[in-house]
């Protein structure tokens, strides 16, 4: 069997007990409190950081782990004669793609595969989760690499969120302008396409229609879902039961995860914030 270890990032955000079954390697991004750094999901949790923003009426900032962080995390196991692939955090929001290349580079040619996700949250960690079962059936890098690039493309990302502060002050959503204003009555739903976040939908009124719009363009695709189906939540986990309840009831669907966001995608999303994920077959 190819002794391969799958390794992303703290923003791939997949449930622990899938991270230890696979042992998937996790390099943490970094949360910025002004003279405070913290790493995401080591030093501070999503409760933690949204209590700072509270208290402190401040929005942080994150930064991507340095090239010397992916090679600190990556010397172990090439030591030990494994070989990795890194799947990473879309190079349209971070520096975190570039910086592993940069790692890479200081080891053996083929030593690390960096492969750029295109997406963020458990969107990655789908990919990651794939990555992973095939690396445990024996497939090579280059295979498995191969099989993702026919994924990726195919992944499905979107998220409603209850307010603009964090997304429009983080600067990681263009065409913001357009959703801002009238607050009270507008419930963005926003898009992953092409690594880049953008407005997919407005929807006007309360939460449930929000959450429902995202519900009915999955059954759009329900005989299309490849794999595991993903509801991913910042601090609205009675909304995420209530959303795999429906997706368990209503498609074929037998594995829905429902993690909790890290601190990374909780800075830039905010409170109250759910997701919907999955993959469509190619």
């Amino acid at each position: 069997m190819p002794n391969i270890r799958i390794f992303s990032d703290s923003t791939s955000d997949l449930p622990a007990g899938l991270i230890e079954q696979y042992g998937i390697g996790i390099v943490p991004l970094y949360v910025v409190f002004e003279d405070q750094t913290y790493r995401d999901g080591v030093d501070l949790t999503p409760s933690q950081l949204f209590d700072k923003v509270a208290r402190q009426g401040k929005l942080p900032k994150s930064a991507a782990p340095s090239p010397a962080d992916f090679g600190q995390a990556f010397a172990p196991y090439i030591e030990k004669g494994e070989r990795i692939l890194y799947i990473s955090l879309s190079s349209e929001l971070s520096s975190t793609y570039q910086n592993a290349r940069i790692a890479a580079d200081d080891f053996d040619p083929g030593s690390v595969t960096v492969f750029d996700s295109l997406n963020l949250s458990t969107a990655i960690g789908i990919q990651v989760l794939q990555a992973a079962r095939l690396a445990a059936a024996g497939l090579e890098i280059d295979e498995i690499v191969r099989k993702l690039e026919r994924m990726r493309p195919e992944v499905e990302t979107e998220f409603a969120i209850d307010t603009l502060e964090y997304l429009h002050k983080g600067g990681r959503c263009s065409g913001m302008q357009n959703l801002i204003g009238s607050l009270l009555s507008i419930r963005p739903i926003i898009k992953v396409n092409d690594g880049k976040m953008t407005p997919a939908y407005k929807v006007r009124g309360k939460r449930e229609k929000a959450i429902d719009k995202m519900l009915q363009n999955l059954l759009v695709n329900k005989d299309r879902i490849d794999g595991p189906v993903v509801v991913v939540n910042a601090h609205a986990e009675k909304d995420a039961i209530q959303m795999r309840e429906f997706i368990l009831r209503e498609t074929n669907v037998t594995e829905v995860l429902m993690p909790s966001a890290g601190c990374v995608i909780s800075t830039h999303c905010g409170p109250g914030t759910i997701g919907l994920m999955y993959a469509k077959k190619s």
